[in-house]
Parts: C-alpha cells; structure tokens; sequence
C-alpha cells in the first residue's frame, strides 16, 4: 500500500541534503561551542556561520538572533521574557483567540500566576485580525502584542506588517509566531517592523527539536533559564550544533526556490480544495481562498460526521492527515480555532487539515479526492443526524 503524507503542517521530512550537513556534528564535529581548544572551537563556527546564515535570510543582524529547543520555547521566551522585563511601565497584553497553545498557555500562565491581564482578539469568518481591533485594544499599560504570521489549523496569514505598525505607533512591542508561516511566505523581519518572531526548523525539512527566536537589537527581555552564558546570555544550555546546523541549511533550501515552491504547493492546493467542494456536499471550506491563504494548507468541516473518524479511515487507505494542531490530538474538545471563527461545536468537530509538501504530487491529491467521498458518506451514513437531514 502506498503511503501519503498530508501533515506537513504538524511536521515535514528532515531534508536529505540537511541530514548531510548534520551528519558531521555528532560524529566528527562533536565539541562543545563552548570549549576553547580546537573540537570545541570547530563546533562553534558551526554555530557562529549558522546564524549569520538565519540572520542573512531573515533580514536581521546576527546578534538578534538566538537559537532554541524549539517554537514552543522561542513563543515563550518572547512572551514570558518580554513581560518579565517591562512589567514595571505595564501588565498588559494582546493577542488573538487563534494563536498556538504555545502562546495562549504562556498568556495564561502571565494572568493567572503573575497578575498580567490579556485582551484576545476576536478574529472574522476567515480568520483575520482586525487592524481597528487591535488599534482600539492598545491601552497605556500595553507592553507587548502577540499575534500570529500564519493559522496552523485554517492557514491564514495575518496582515502582520499593518499590526506591528499599529503596535509601532504606540510604542508597544510586537512578536509574531512565525512557525507556520517560514517556508510558506516571504519573511523580512526589518520590513515588516516587527521586533520578535520565532520559528521553528521541522516544519520547513529541518530536525526537530530546535528553533531561534529573533529578537529586535534594543528589546528588553529577561531570560527564561538560568545557567551559562551561551546566546549572548539570553538562552542558557549547550547548543544543539548539529541542529542548528540543520536548521540554518533547512531555512537556506527553503528560501532559494520560495517562489517556485509556493506556486507548486498552491496549484495542488487549490486543486484539492475544487475537488472536495465539487465532489462532497456540505462541505465548508475554512479560512480564506486567496493569497493569504498559507499555500499548502487545505481545511473543511463536513457537517454530520467526526473528524477523527475520517482519519481513521484514512489511515487505513495509507494517508496521514490531522484534524488540526497535532499539539492537540487526544483532545475531546473542538478546536479553539474554529470555535473562534464562528461554527458552532457539531460542526467543529467535523474537521480535517491537509496540508501538503514539496514532496506531494497530482497522483497524492488525485488518489485522496477519490477515496474521501465514500470516507464520508460511509460516516455520515452511520450519523443520526444525517439520516435526519436527508
């Protein structure tokens, strides 16, 4: 049987030109950056020409950059670190309902232990954050807004560069999670006048277990650990060499033929998207259609029937897909996202991403467009609720 892979939004394949410049940091290249004889020493280049490489490609300077486990730790740090270091001017922060559970939760840590309010956004049908919105929710106390470049559930891609200048304005810093949005979008940190933005390497053909957090040269920030004095004493812990190795020839690949891949993974995209709506009825495509829609994510709810029991029946057809944020799988709740742009929990529950990859093809989308039809009407024929509607 052959096996197809539309999860790319939860994790994509470690590229095999990465894996290649991997290979010689935990083998031969195996010092500490730290150290100062000369193993230690190579290690530490590695890391140094790595992040002028991330530094390069993301519009930055190489100082404002600092590497980390991952997007969950560079989300926090941004949040956690910037209201730590500025809640003397103020205890305030924004962000949206729609954001990563790596932001509400570091949020919600911020309210309920250390006595910071949140305003959360609403969003519209499509998942936009309202500029006025935002503009309105500024208030003098305000010291940080969060809000997110891309959707990892609907796949909407913020208006970020008119939000950090709103934030701009009134002198409040802006941090984006970026983490759906590298490899996907065009980023330039300076010229979308932002001051923190994180990312992390496995979901643009990186490894795992490794991100940075690109924070603008001048913003204050308190570390979140405590220990040695890597990353410009803004993230304590050995450096993960090899990932971040990784990492920066990831974000390289990714970037040299943006383009080109954009328009591949769109084309599959928009065709995936015309044959479920031509081919399975009440079905509700969720996000916006345009080019601010992440070109590889494809999202529906089917009424009268459960999104996990559509993946069980792909799986056994051989095709990987989610109903949402794979940080939330195991979840009996509907997801905050769709709740967010309106659709009521029957609906939300009906959910099912696919999101597709530089290593999808027509015969993947074609294949899948087939079999999904009898999927869901077998489920919905097993549904009280669809027997009523008939």
């Amino acid at each position: 049987m052959n096996k197809i892979y539309l999860d790319h939004a939860a994790t994509t394949r470690l590229s095999p030109q990465v894996f290649e410049a991997m290979e010689p940091y935990f083998t031969k290249f195996y010092g500490n950056p730290s150290s100062v004889y000369t193993t230690g020493q190579e290690s530490a280049r590695a890391v140094s020409d790595s992040r002028e490489k991330v530094a390069e490609i993301l519009g930055a300077e190489e100082q404002e950059i600092i590497f980390t486990a991952g997007g969950t730790e560079a989300n926090n740090m941004a949040i956690k670190g910037v209201a730590f270091a500025l809640q003397d001017q103020g205890k305030h922060i924004i962000t949206s309902s729609i954001e990563h559970h790596a932001v509400l939760h570091a949020c919600e840590q911020l309210e309920k232990v250390y006595g910071f309010e949140v305003t959360y956004l609403e969003v519209d049908k499509e998942g936009f954050v309202d500029p006025g919105d935002l503009k309105k929710a500024i208030r003098d106390d305000t010291i940080l807004v969060s809000i997110m470049m891309a959707n990892n559930e609907i796949g909407t891609i913020e208006p970020i560069k008119e939000l950090a200048e709103l934030a701009k304005d009134k002198g409040v810093y802006f941090h984006t999670d970026a983490v759906q949005a590298i490899g996907q979008t065009k980023v330039d940190v300076k010229d979308l006048g932002i001051d923190l933005l994180s990312l992390s390497a496995h979901k643009f053909n990186g490894p795992k277990g490794v991100g940075a957090l690109y924070i603008r040269k001048g913003t204050k920030i308190i570390p979140l650990l405590s220990g040695g004095a890597q990353e410009r004493q803004k993230r304590a812990g050995t450096e993960n060499v090899a990932g971040i190795v990784g990492m920066a020839k990831a974000l390289e690949i990714a970037t040299i033929e943006l383009d080109k891949n954009i328009e591949y993974m769109r084309n599959l995209r928009d065709k995936l998207i015309n044959e479920i709506e031509s081919k399975i009825e009440y079905s509700i495509l969720n996000g916006p259609r345009n080019e601010n829609r992440l070109a590889n994510n494809v999202h529906f709810c089917f009424r009268y029937i459960e999104g996990e029991a559509i993946l069980l029946n792909l799986d056994m057809l051989g095709i990987a897909a989610s109903s949402g944020s794979a940080c939330t799988s195991g979840s009996l709740d509907p997801s905050h996202v769709l709740l967010a742009i309106g659709h009521p929990h029957e609906i939300a529950h009906g959910s099912l991403r696919l999101s597709i990859g530089l290593d999808t093809t027509v015969e993947d989308v074609e294949y899948v467009s087939s079999v999904l039809p009898s999927i869901v009407q077998k489920i919905r024929d097993m549904s009280p609720l669809y027997v009523e509607q008939k």
